[in-house]
């Protein structure tokens, strides 16, 4: 007999979440999202800068980015995408060096010219790999020695590995480091420069979209709304238990982290799945905003390699959409990467600020605590997996244990690194097969 379909719940509302829930509304089904925080868009979510809205971790999109370019299309906002040729630069001994060209990068004086060379061709190296398994079993500083030589290696790459993975930096994959040169290296315009895309009126402007399309279709879509358990009878799931009350479901896709959708999961799967889901290692990120009446530099994307300075990266959102859209301020990231448990990632969000414009009146001697008008402090659990060598083995299947509980996590976008695109991207892959089963439900 065939099976009446209740709701199928999405739990999360990131990027992954909204577009299940928007695809699946797409098909006439009905659907639930829970989103535990007052707002939507998970790390993409926003707050307000003047008149206009701000991602409170800085976003943006490369232009091989197909998965997100091609959802805004079909939401007929593709008017609201910004390119712009952005400036890249390396803050290392002491002195500023752009690097946003090929011309940039024969000029980087910390290199002799043969490795300055060697740094150039990486990139186009690293583009031309086809088969990214064939990197699995070695760490990114292995690969990156031989590719381009140690010394190219102690200056440029190893000060970011350490900056952002910190003690694990060691055992990263040298297939997360690929993903992040091809990427790169794939968006630039016939200049040879780098070229990044931005939804006009911030990613939160897309997110609206997005839930007010699912929304036309019939999707439910509830913030302040925490999953707090799962009813499972026969291996199949029958209800979502929220802080709301009972809701009884035909499927449900998790896109929470890992660790938050094990606890939902554990008491109904066998240990050995719970213990492999758990296995899977993150970061956190403290985010500091600072909003100046001035710009800090030229340059959009300054990476520090510099271990004395305690952010891994400058990004000065402002060199890439203008100041004037945000009443003139002038908008800086200082991000950093650590363990939740680190003593950094918990000290008080006045003590971290002090903490910033020490460091930044080293690095800017100009700069004053007179030049910011506010602050603003963020901070994320779960905001990158950490790739070590054969991740492929870790990594989970969409399909769970529970015969109608999908897993959709920003940890299984593997050989791709986290992001908006391949968030879309594991949403559509998500609501496929919650329609293939319950059609195949249907059926029999």
């Amino acid at each position: 007999m065939a099976q009446e379909v209740k709701r199928i719940c999405v739990i999360g509302g990131g990027f992954t979440g909204l577009t299940a829930a928007y695809e699946l509304s797409r098909a006439g089904l009905p659907v639930t999202l829970f989103e535990t925080d007052d707002q939507l868009g998970g790390l993409a979510g926003s707050f307000r800068v003047g008149d206009q809205m701000l991602e409170k971790f800085y976003h943006h999109w490369f232009t091989n980015d197909r998965y997100i370019m091609e959802l805004v299309k079909r939401l007929g906002c593709e008017d609201q995408i910004d390119l712009r040729e952005t400036r890249t630069g390396m803050y290392y001994a002491h002195n500023f060096f752009k690097l946003s060209s090929p011309t940039d990068v024969l000029r980087f004086k910390p290199l002799s010219l043969p490795d300055r060379i060697r740094l150039g061709f990486s990139v186009m190296t690293a583009r031309r790999v086809k088969d990214w398994r064939a990197l699995e079993r070695i760490t990114a500083e292995e690969w990156l020695v031989r590719l381009c030589g140690r010394e190219v290696y102690r200056v440029v790459w190893e000060p970011l590995l350490i900056g952002k993975f910190g003690d694990l930096a060691s055992e990263i994959s040298a297939v997360w480091f690929w993903n992040k040169l091809k990427l790169r290296g794939g968006s630039r315009g016939k200049s040879g420069k780098e070229q990044l895309a931005y939804f006009r009126g911030g990613f939160s402007a897309l997110v609206e979209a997005i839930a007010a399309e699912a929304t036309r279709n019939g999707a439910e879509i509830r913030t302040g709304a925490e999953v707090v358990g799962l009813e499972v009878r026969d291996g199949r799931l029958i209800a979502a238990n929220t802080n709301g009350g009972r809701v009884e479901a035909s499927a449900a896709i998790l896109t929470t982290p890992l660790p938050v959708a094990a606890d939902l999961l554990e008491p109904h799967v066998p240990a050995d799945y719970a213990a492999r889901i758990r296995r899977i290692r993150h970061l956190s990120n403290v985010c500091l905003v600072l909003e100046l009446d001035r710009s800090l530099s030229s340059t959009y994307w300054l990476n520090v390699n510099d271990p004395s300075f305690p952010f891994v990266g400058i990004i000065e959102h402002t060199n890439f959409q203008q100041a004037s859209a945000y009443n003139g301020r002038h908008l800086v990231y200082l991000s950093k990467y650590l363990p939740a448990h680190a003593e950094f990632y918990n000290i008080s969000d006045a003590e971290l600020f002090s903490f910033a414009v020490s460091a930044l009146k080293r690095m800017f001697p100009a700069f004053s605590c007179d030049w910011v008008g506010k602050y603003h402090v963020w901070r994320a659990d779960y905001s990158q997996p950490v790739i070590e060598r054969n991740y492929s083995s870790l990594v989970p299947d969409l399909e769970t244990p529970i015969n109608n509980v999908f897993l959709a996590t920003m940890a299984q976008v593997y050989p791709e690194d986290r992001g908006t695109n391949y968030a879309v991207r594991s949403g559509l892959e998500s609501a496929v097969r919650v329609k293939r089963l319950l059609h195949e439900s249907h059926l029999s």
